[in-house]
């Protein structure tokens, strides 16, 4: 596994979509997040979803050229469609005009409708964070939770992003998603053929499993099991519900190029602090934060990320051999 500049992985990336039918503009933008989940340790959300997302892009599946669109629909209420593009570029049109938005009306809201996966939710908020608001988003993913109870998945693993904006450091950032783990850790450990814990998924009869493929065929556990499957309903309702897009089990697979557009949703707040408590917000959050890090052995989340954030710029980002070579080939690169 040899090391790699953020710079160059960025090129090379952005040449494998352009080749696969996606516009430039799209390609560097989905290629900017890819490289961005690479170097804050991110693998699952990072370049192994690459040559899933150009096989799509050929087949028509995501649309490379989509243009997404904003509408106003009330004072503090922006709509995007995402036209079945990817939803990095919807998003991130999206921001430009939810950050101004939140900031006039105290708050304000963004649902993105027809997208794809959007990758690392918590950079989704980062920069609203970076920008002084507060940050979340819920978005909704293709079938892979089953209700309580049950052994058939009709929810998606439904990540949710927050970010808290502070002073002089970098935001506060959370990033989970609503299974006891990550879809895309499953992937690579099938991909490897490694076999994964006793409590991350079920077979297709409802059975525990330690096999990765058997997961991936059958149904992945909530995070806190019940309530945690409580919290899937709730995010599938926002991002689902509110954005007119697709629920888990009428979205097609984010990992081939068989069925439609999964057309899945996204819902973004923004929350500006000032319009609230002022000064006295920040304040008081740095004040919890001094009495979390005061317990020993107590981290605040995001700091192992922003670690690898720093190693990634001073030392580059390790891409497995086999992978890059397979992007070197894509992008017309490989040697003969």
């Amino acid at each position: 596994m040899a090391q790699h500049a953020a710079s160059h992985l960025l090129e090379l990336a952005t040449a494998v979509l352009t080749r696969a039918r996606t516009e430039a503009g799209n390609a560097r933008v989905v290629a900017e997040a890819l490289i961005a989940a690479e170097a804050d340790g991110l693998a699952s959300h990072g370049l192994s979803r690459l040559p899933a997302y150009a096989d799509q892009a050929l087949a028509g599946k995501v649309d490379g050229f989509a243009r997404p669109m904003v509408e106003r629909v009330a004072a503090a209420c922006l709509r995007v469609d995402a036209a079945t593009g990817f939803a990095y570029p919807a998003i991130r049109i999206g921001l430009q005009d939810l950050l101004p938005l939140a900031r006039a009306q105290g708050l304000a809201a963004l649902a993105i409708a027809n997208s794809h996966h959007f990758g690392v939710a918590g950079h989704t908020v980062e920069p609203i964070a970076a920008a002084g608001l507060v940050g979340c988003i819920f978005g909704n993913s293709p079938a892979a939770i089953a209700p309580w109870g049950g052994s058939k998945p009709l929810f998606g693993t439904n990540p949710i992003g927050f970010a808290w904006p502070r002073r002089s450091v970098p935001p506060l950032v959370i990033d989970l998603s609503l299974s006891k783990v990550a879809r895309g850790k499953i992937m690579i450990a099938a991909q490897k053929g490694d076999p994964i814990p006793e409590g991350w998924a079920l077979d297709e009869a409802g059975q525990p499993t330690t096999d990765a493929k058997a997961a991936l065929a059958g149904a992945m556990l909530p995070m806190g099991d019940a309530k945690g499957a409580a919290l899937v309903l709730m995010v599938e309702l926002l991002a689902v519900a509110l954005t007119g897009s697709n629920f888990g089990y009428e979205a097609s697979s984010f990992f081939d190029t068989k069925g439609a557009p999964p057309r899945v949703g996204q819902f973004l707040i923004a929350i500006d602090p000032n319009a609230f408590g002022g000064s006295h917000a920040l304040e008081r959050a740095e004040a919890l934060f001094s009495a979390i890090l005061a317990e020993p052995g107590t981290r605040l989340p995001g700091q192992r990320r922003l670690a690898l954030r720093r190693r990634a710029e001073a030392y580059g980002i390790s891409v497995p051999d086999a992978l890059y070579a397979e992007l070197e080939r894509r992008a017309g690169l490989a040697q003969s």
